[in-house]
């Protein structure tokens, strides 16, 4: 690995009392056939020894002690902050990347120089014939997904093509994108921060690309909108996505799919009104409506610099009637 010249890679690890995913994360990383990279490790504060367990087993990574939670967004700025590469990766700690997976995801950055965000083939670490996600989908009603979620992969992604955006568990930015839009939006803290920048994105101009070659084993659990936090952060940042970013004229053609998707989302958790998640998911919405007012000048900001007509935008979303299960 370069260390005296920018490397060709910045791979940037949130982390947060995790030591017990960091051998398999790292030691992966180690075996990556495209070596021009550096590892930034962000501790948000870990109590669990992690930053002495890197220290001591993995010298070459760069660690960045936060001291205290600042949650996936502030731990992702601050290793994007620290980080010197053309290319800047978001990997979960609880993944287990592919020798190839660097390698994969520069050579699409290589050929097509307008592709600011390369997403690849996510499986799931204990079925790993299983996808969390092959890219990701933004459905016209203001509902994300990860394409392809719990799908057995039989090649049905096997081909290199446009997506909406990438699951930020190992999401890949072009850093002049970057420079040009921004990076994660700290206002949404967890939850729909890789929505909000493959919006920003499609709005300059830029093109995100999905590509099979790439693969990178995730372990997750269940379905990460099931908890209490995440139950209210996907109900807020749902509706923060839209008011910073959905254009006008889009927004007037689809507000009765949005308003019904929304209608949908609080019928349900009316339904399940003794459950705290559910609870959590309406205390969300409350504070995304609310969020219109807090998100107004960044919306004047990134429609006023847009670069793509309706039309470019349209096609990149999905119909209403395709699934669009969360992470």
């Amino acid at each position: 690995m370069s260390h005296s010249a920018a490397p060709r890679v910045s791979v940037v690890i949130p982390h947060w009392n995790g030591l017990a995913h960091l051998d398999v994360c790292l030691a992966a990383l180690r075996r990556q056939t495209m070596t021009d990279h550096e590892v930034i490790l962000v501790d948000n504060g870990s109590t669990d020894g992690s930053q002495a367990y890197v220290r001591q087993h993995y010298p070459e990574v760069r660690l960045v002690e936060l001291g205290s939670n600042r949650g996936f967004t502030g731990a992702c700025n601050a290793g994007y902050a620290a980080s010197r590469g053309e290319f800047v990766c978001l990997l979960n700690n609880d993944t287990e990347a592919d020798a190839g997976w660097l390698g994969a995801v520069v050579e699409v950055f290589n050929r097509h120089p307008r592709v600011g965000i390369v997403a690849v083939k996510l499986l799931l670490f204990d079925q790993r014939d299983r996808f969390h996600a092959a890219g990701d989908i933004y459905r016209v009603d203001g509902i994300p997904g990860n394409r392809g979620v719990w799908q057995t992969d039989r090649g049905q992604y096997d081909r290199e093509e446009p997506v909406f955006g990438a699951c930020g568990a190992a999401a890949a930015y072009r850093r002049a994108m970057v420079e040009e839009i921004g990076f994660l939006d700290d206002a949404f803290f967890f939850s729909c921060e890789d929505v909000d920048i493959a919006w920003r994105a499609h709005l300059a101009g830029w093109e995100v690309r999905y590509t099979p070659a790439g693969v990178v084993y995730h372990k997750l659990k269940a379905s990460g909108g099931s908890g209490v936090v995440g139950s209210y952060y996907d109900g807020r940042n749902f509706l923060y996505v839209i008011w910073k970013n959905y254009p006008t004229s889009l927004l007037r053609r689809h507000a009765g799919d949005i308003l019904r998707a929304q209608v949908a989302i609080s019928r349900e958790a009316l339904r399940a009104w003794r459950g705290a998640a559910a609870r959590a998911r309406l205390r969300g919405q409350l504070a995304g409506l609310i969020g219109l007012v807090r998100l107004w000048p960044a919306r004047r900001r990134i429609q006023a610099a847009r670069r793509s007509d309706d039309r470019a935008l349209a096609a990149r979303l999905t119909p209403v009637d395709v699934a669009a299960a969360g992470e």
